[in-house]
C-alpha cells in the first residue's frame, strides 16, 4: 500500500538523507488519501518528488499546490509525440526535473533511438531550464551510457523489475544482481 511505501521511504531516510526519493504511480490512492494529507505524510517520510502518470497538469492544480506546499516536486512526463504547446504546458507545471518517455509503447519493450531522443531533448530545452531525465528503453550499460550523453538523468525501471522477476525463486541473489546491473550502468556512464 501507499502507507507501506512511505514507511520504506522513512526507513531509507534513517540511513540516507541525501539521495533524492521520487515516487511514481497512479493518482487514485493519493485521491483516496486526500492531496493535503498525502503531501503531509510524504514530506514527513522524506519524499522529494512525485510522478503521477495519469493526471495532466491542467487537472492537477490542487495536487500541485499540496505538493509544493511541502517542498515536494511534481514531476510530469513528456512523450515523443508531445507538441510544442504540450511541452510548454508540462514544463510550466513541473519542478525538480522533466521526465521524457523515450519510446512510444510500454516500458522495456522497444528499441531506443538515442539520436531521436537527442533531437527531442533539444526541443524540450527550449522550454525549460529544468534537468531532463530520460526513461523507457534503458535496458543495460550500453543504453544507459548512450542516454547519459544526451540527458541530465537516466531513469531505469523495467530492467530492474525484470532482473528481480528472473530471480524470484532465488531471493537471496536479487540484491547482488540488481547491484551488479546498476554498477555496470554507473561505470559505463562515468566513461562519458
Amino acid at each position: 500500500s501507499l502507507h507501506d511505501v512511505l514507511e520504506m521511504v522513512r526507513q531509507f531516510r534513517d540511513k540516507d538523507q541525501l539521495t533524492p526519493v521520487v515516487l511514481m504511480g497512479y493518482l487514485n490512492p493519493i485521491e483516496v488519501w486526500g492531496y493535503s494529507a498525502f503531501a503531509d505524510a510524504a514530506a514527513a517520510a522524506g519524499v522529494d518528488g512525485v510522478i503521477t502518470v495519469d493526471i495532466p497538469p491542467e487537472e492537477s492544480g490542487e495536487f500541485i499546490q499540496s505538493l509544493r506546499g511541502k517542498q515536494i516536486d511534481p514531476i510530469f512526463l513528456l512523450a515523443p509525440t508531445s507538441t510544442p504547446d504540450r511541452i510548454q504546458r508540462i514544463c510550466d507545471s513541473a519542478s525538480g526535473f522533466v521526465y521524457y518517455v523515450s519510446i512510444k509503447g510500454i516500458t522495456g519493450a522497444a528499441n531506443l533511438d538515442v539520436d531521436g531522443v537527442a533531437v527531442k531533448l533539444d526541443e524540450i530545452r527550449k522550454h525549460t531550464k529544468l534537468p531532463l531525465g530520460v526513461g523507457f528503453g534503458i535496458k543495460d550499460a550500453q543504453t544507459a551510457k548512450a542516454v547519459s550523453r544526451v540527458a541530465d538523468a537516466v531513469i531505469v525501471g523495467s530492467a530492474l523489475v525484470n532482473r528481480v522477476e528472473a530471480l524470484a525463486d532465488q531471493p537471496e541473489a536479487i540484491a547482488s544482481a540488481v547491484s551488479e546491473l546498476l554498477a555496470a550502468m554507473r561505470q559505463s556512464m562515468d566513461e562519458n
